[in-house]
């Protein structure tokens, strides 16, 4: 399973609100019906209260999802879940876009907290 023991975060640097918005290009994992390598794009939106993601640990985190069977949907709801534990953020909001498969391409919206209405459907 992907290993949120990889998150680690620093102190937000001020008091002032402000929007984080990380995207990963390059994200794989592999469906658990057919074995195929699924491919695709994280967006990752958040409001921090006390704390912000290291980078370099987003995304050894993303690469722990490399070899996982498991579907569009479990991928976004297990990163926003992790994320949610890890940061106590104001909000957040992951979007996954994944790449064509069969003519299909898919987005996959997962919230936590009041997310602001042009945000919704990012």
């Amino acid at each position: 399973m992907p290993d949120p023991s990889l998150l680690e975060t620093f102190a937000t640097p001020t008091d002032s609100p402000f929007l984080i918005e990380h995207t990963h290009e390059e994200f794989t994992s592999v469906c658990p019906k057919t074995g195929h390598p699924d491919f695709g794009e994280i967006i990752l939106r958040y409001v921090p209260a006390a704390t912000c993601v290291e980078l370099k640990s987003l995304k050894l985190y993303f690469q722990s999802f490399r070899n996982e069977g498991i579907f569009y949907e479990a991928v976004t709801n297990t990163i926003r879940d992790d994320l949610v534990a890890s940061l106590h953020p104001e909000w957040l909001q992951i979007v996954t876009k994944w790449h064509g498969r069969g003519g299909i391409r898919s987005r996959i919206f997962a919230t936590h907290g009041d997310v602001p209405a042009e945000w919704k459907r990012g």
